[in-house]
């Protein structure tokens, strides 16, 4: 099931276009440098009155060891609405954490996306940084991080940004964030990820992303998600809100 608090075709797919890390589907991290993946879906269909279907898809794979840890991630969401589609998205990136202590860690991401209902033909970021773990325990995990973003966009049709009608962009930003897991039962997990990007180019202008999700282990293998998106954007130009929502309810398979 997909759930947006409005019905825009274009917000809708854009909801899922900046993110930095794919929480719906989550492979098991163990430090013992071997790769373990996780594989999700969400579908959803509705008639009558509303002819509706959406498809979510997501990947996780993982590989950790006690110096470092390597994970690749990417999303697929596609959705109809009344004959016109509604959503067609596709994200791929991937993140390098590297520990030079046993608190102190540095990380490298690379993502790309492209959303073409959002008018976004192509959007490469890389991003770099430092970090620090404040728990590292089995059942809990908390860590916080900071350092710099670069971003290019490329759009299918000109738009007004900074001033301007472009059809390309690049910017920089900071990047300021935390996040969390937590083992409440040997079934019940979790995992919390909040991020800002505040501009490098125009003071006070910002970006801030919340993603976290709910796993409930119905086997060893299979386990029911619940994710929720959150994405607000102090500027995001003229006849659009500032802040998006997405609710996310599926499957996941685990490949240990």
């Amino acid at each position: 099931m997909l759930h947006s608090r409005r019905l825009s075709p274009s917000i809708a797919a854009a909801l899922l276009a900046i993110a930095s890390s794919s929480l719906f589907a989550q492979a098991t991290v163990k430090e013992d440098g071997k790769w373990r993946s996780a594989l999700g879906a969400a579908f959803s269909s509705s008639s009558g009155n509303t002819e509706a279907t959406s498809l979510t898809l997501s990947g996780d794979l993982v590989r950790a060891r006690t110096q470092d840890k390597w994970r690749i991630f990417g999303d697929m969401l596609f959705a109809k609405s009344e004959g016109t589609t509604s959503g067609n998205q596709v994200r791929l990136g991937t993140r390098y954490d590297w520990n030079f202590t046993p608190v102190w860690f540095t990380f490298a991401g690379a993502n790309a996306e492209r959303d073409p209902i959002a008018e976004l033909s192509r959007r490469m970021s890389l991003s770099g940084g430092l970090g620090y773990r404040f728990l590292n325990l089995p059942d809990k995990t908390f860590s916080v991080f900071g350092g710099v973003q670069l971003t290019d966009d490329r759009y299918t049709a000109p738009r007004y940004i900074d001033g301007g009608t472009r059809d390309a962009y690049r910017y920089g930003s900071l990047l300021l964030g935390e996040e969390s897991t937590h083992t409440f039962t040997e079934s019940l997990t979790a995992r919390q990820r909040f991020v800002v990007f505040p501009s490098m180019r125009n003071r006070g202008e910002f970006r801030a992303e919340f993603d976290g999700a709910l796993q409930v282990a119905m086997t060893q293998s299979l386990s029911l998600n619940v994710g929720f998106t959150m994405r607000h954007e102090s500027d995001p130009g003229p006849g659009i809100d500032t802040t998006d929502t997405l609710l996310t309810t599926g499957i996941s398979v685990k490949f240990d």
